[in-house]
């Protein structure tokens, strides 16, 4: 999540980067950019480059510094006054809150503790640079960069690497960053949590001797020996481990210095020397793991606690959840109320026994608690616990369960079991309180709804969150927003476009409309996804009316993409061009497609949202017949057999699914026969479909999902409903009894009667989306109302994770409007609404001029 957390430090509504921030301090002091230099800005990162020197090359051997906040400047100021003269190129962070949240507890271990980058022309001046700049920064401290080496005892480190932004894809089908291999082939360039040398290079002699001294550093002669990783994050690894004197089972905690920085500042050695402070004051009680040790290896410190056999609630609470099974019962949801309940009043308790030590937890959630088989309730992560006389805060907390600034000591945990007596019945829903606390009344509401809870013990969670006394008659503010499968279409429909324009910039150059971060990527602001183009698509589909001045804004820069933008149907110029087409802009729509065919676009990927599949139904759509046929051609050949993808998605196997997986081809087939009549192209979509569902698995509850191995999704994008929609268009030209069985399974999650998030791509949007004209989608739009909140006298929804409002199309009040029209809208005068190139499959195909080609090639 901790991109989502980065886009969240400039606004409290939306997700944004920091050029638009108002805080203090959200940018390091800049200075004027030198004669003959280039400079540039990303989200991240500020870039200067000489501009009158030869290039530098694509990759090599790059030098990063690593510094912590209080010697940022120091060392920006020393690279400055170093590089320029020189005429080397460089970047750093762009300010203090970057800095942070880089170095964050969540952050990345590949990446964290990077400040600055530099980049040497050659092997001789990267020495040179390390042996001078070693002695400029004398003093400088920063946390240890796991991906590179170090370069002595100070805050320079080294890797091999890309120069120039260059991608591939990856394993997995994902545009990735790349670096050439010895035969000049591009490859990822991984950035891993350890340093390595590729296969095709060498490392610099220079280099061997800090190599080594690297390598000397061992856990040999510890006393314990390590038997397996509990779990990582930034700030150290949490490790299973056995005493060697006593045979006792332990848990080592690490922390590496100036790494997993909380908002105070304090790094993982701080928070890990506070965290054995507290274990001491809470020794012998049963709600806190004893403490067995401290030590230090390196310069990493050690905890050492005991070792408590127990399963994090988090981990029983998506076992048992009831609402997320399609055979749930009322049976199931008095069993789970009863648990839960039980399982509510044992923590209560526990925290109890904390207060009564003086210690107030400041950081509860089901992660952090660990239920053991004989009834055991134990809190650990003591990090950011405070002590009750203090009245104060933590520094760290988990954003669904963090407590108002209104809230301090004992209050912070309260607030946190209110959270949690909430959030077992509606998992994550918490989290987006911060965005409108009043919220909480209506969650309660619903919980109360859906589960046989009592009454009393959500209102008095309710009126803690809140602030006020239980059952206390307060007047909202503002009345509330119409809510789905209460209000009808068209007072839904005003209310999501009131806020939609409430929250247009068209001042801006970068995006028309808040949204997802990936917005913030080149192109984003304008795509179908998450850009300008998918609200304006949602908004006349679902004929709440056109807009000539947002219009505007997208014509003014549809032609002008910016280096970097997507080609594809979802995240670039063709689904630009495919909306501007539907709203009368031919002429710039074909111009938009020219644009794209002066690219590499028979490179892409098959896959619908960016790739191959995408443009060749939108070369059908817009007249490009060549273009189509050739797009065509290049996902056949690409295809492969029903057996040559694996049967696990995910990781570093190829993604299932409408939007990443082969069910996009799949669709690009079936538009192509039901234009050629061509029974090949009809084979081809079958066994497209074949892969995608060699992908899925079969939940507990009979239904059908994409198997990612740590998880099953149902969703739109990557899920079993995408699938759905393209094997019901597939069965309307080709009875397949095992097929037809599968499609039931498809969309058998759909009696699930939960979704975390409200979006259209990941979200119970989706869902209604796809299962449009099924009586379960009526039961879906009701239900969006739990994510449904009130913005600027309308209506809106949260985007990905949460933590903010969006507008766009993918994740956002766009998409979820659009899932609305494709129920609502079926009065008088009103347009079917479907995703686009998914309307309903013609009763027969009608062969054209494309008959010939195709049938030749699927023939062959």
């Amino acid at each position: 999540m901790d991109q989502y957390e980065l886009y969240c430090l400039a606004d409290p509504l939306f997700y944004d980067n920091l050029d638009h921030s108002t805080a203090d301090g959200a940018e390091f002091p800049s200075r004027p950019v030198p004669e003959g230099w280039f400079h540039d800005k990303t989200d991240t990162w500020c870039y200067y480059a000489p501009t009158g020197e030869p290039p530098l090359p694509a990759q090599g051997w790059k030098i990063h510094v690593s510094a912590r906040a209080d010697d940022a400047e120091r060392a920006i100021a020393a690279v400055w006054d170093y590089c320029v003269p020189r005429g080397i190129a460089f970047k750093f962070l762009r300010g203090a809150p970057v800095l942070i949240m880089m170095n964050s507890k969540a952050a990345s271990r590949a990446s964290s503790g990077k400040l600055v980058t530099i980049y040497p022309r050659d092997e001789g001046q990267l020495e040179l640079v390390l042996k001078e700049l070693h002695e400029l920064l004398r003093g400088v401290s920063g946390p240890y960069i796991l991906s590179d080496l170090r370069y002595g005892d100070g805050p320079l480190f080294v890797r091999y690497g890309g120069f120039a932004e260059r991608h591939c894809l990856s394993a997995s089908g994902e545009r990735v960053l790349a670096i050439e291999d010895g035969g000049g082939r591009l490859v990822p360039d991984v950035r891993g949590a350890t340093f390595t040398v590729p296969a095709w290079t060498t490392l610099p002699g220079f280099l061997e001797p800090h190599l080594a001294a690297r390598n000397a550093v061992t856990t040999t002669g510890l006393p314990y020996t390590i038997e397996n990783v509990l779990h990582f994050s930034n700030g150290g690894g949490v490790y299973l481990a056995r005493d060697g004197h006593t045979g006792e089972r332990v848990v080592l905690k690490e922390a590496r210095p100036h790494a997993g920085l909380d908002a105070a500042g304090r790094d993982a050695v701080a928070r890990l020397e506070h965290e054995r402070d507290i274990l001491e004051r809470l020794a012998g009680l049963a709600a806190a793991p004893g403490l067995r040790g401290y030590f230090t290896l390196g310069e990493h410190h050690f905890l050492v606690q005991e070792f408590v056999d127990g399963t994090p609630l988090q981990r029983r609470l998506v076992h048992r959840y009831p609402l997320t099974r399609a055979t749930c019962t009322d049976a199931d949801l008095a069993e789970y109320t009863r648990w839960a309940l039980d399982t509510l009043d044992k923590v209560e308790r526990a925290v109890g026994e904390l207060h009564g030590r003086g210690v107030v937890f400041g950081d509860l959630h089901p992660d952090n608690i660990l239920l053991t088989d004989d009834g055991r309730v134990v809190l650990i992560d003591y990090e950011v616990a405070t002590l009750t006389g203090d009245g104060a805060r933590a520094a760290l907390a988990h954003p669904a369960f963090a407590a108002p600034p209104d809230r301090q000591g004992a209050d912070v945990d309260r607030y946190a079991l209110a959270c949690l007596r909430l959030g077992l019945f509606a998992p994550q829903c918490t989290i987006m309180l911060p965005l409108h606390r009043p919220k909480v009344a209506h969650l309660g509401e619903l919980v109360t709804d859906a589960f046989p809870v009592p009454r009393e013990s959500v209102a008095g969670a309710v009126a803690t969150i809140l602030g006020t006394e239980p059952d206390s008659a307060t007047e909202p503010e503002t009345p509330p927003p119409p809510m789905p499968g209460a209000a009808p279409w068209p007072e839904l429909r005003a209310a999501m476009v009131k806020a939609i324009r409430a929250s247009a910039t068209p001042e801006r150059d970068d995006r028309l409309f808040p949204g997802d971060v990936a917005q913030f990527k080149p192109g984003g602001g304008l795509n179908l996804a998450t850009g300008a183009a998918g609200v304006l698509y949602a908004l006349d589909a679902t004929g709440a009316g056109r807009f000539p001045e947002y219009e505007e804004w997208l014509l003014a820069r549809a032609l002008r993409p910016a280096s970097g933008s997507g080609l594809g149907l979802y995240d670039g110029l063709h689904g630009i061009a495919y909306v501007l087409d539907r709203l009368g802009h031919r002429q710039t729509a074909l111009d938009a497609v020219a644009i794209s065919l002066r690219e590499n676009w028979e490179n892409l990927e098959p896959a619908l949202h960016s790739g191959l599949s995408g443009l060749g139904l939108n070369f059908f759509h817009l007249g490009f017949p060549d273009e189509a046929r050739r797009a065509v051609e290049l996902c056949a050949d690409r295809l492969g057999g029903p057996g040559d993808v694996p049967e696990l998605s995910g990781g570093s196997n190829p993604r299932a699914g409408l939007m990443y997986g082969s069910s996009g081809p799949a669709l690009l087939f079936l538009h192509a026969y039901e234009r050629t009549g061509d029974p090949a192209l009809l084979d081809l979509a079958g066994t497209a479909l074949r892969q995608d569902l060699r992908r899925c698995r079969r939940a507990e509850d009979g239904s059908l999902q994409v198997n990612q191995g740590w998880r099953l999704l149902p969703y739109l994008d990557e899920g079993s409903v995408g699938i759905a929609l393209v094997l019901a268009r597939y069965l309307a030209h080709r009875h397949d009894d095992e097929l037809a069985g599968e499609l039931a399974a498809l969309r058998l999650v759909a009696r699930s009667g939960f979704f975390v998030q409200s979006g259209l791509f990941t979200g119970r949007a989706g869902i209604v989306a796809a299962l449009a004209g099924d009586p379960l989608a009526d039961v879906h739009l009701r239900a969006l109302s739990w994510h449904a909140l009130p913005h600027a006298g309308g209506l809106a929804f949260p985007g990905d994770q949460l933590l903010r409002l969006s507008m766009d199309f993918a994740t956002g009040t766009a998409g979820v409007l659009f899932a609305l029209g494709t129920v609502l809208s079926t009065g008088p005068g009103e347009r079917t609404v479907r995703l686009p190139f998914l309307e309903a499959a013609p009763e027969r195909p009608v062969p054209d001029e494309l008959r010939k080609e195709v049938q030749s090639h699927g023939s062959s």
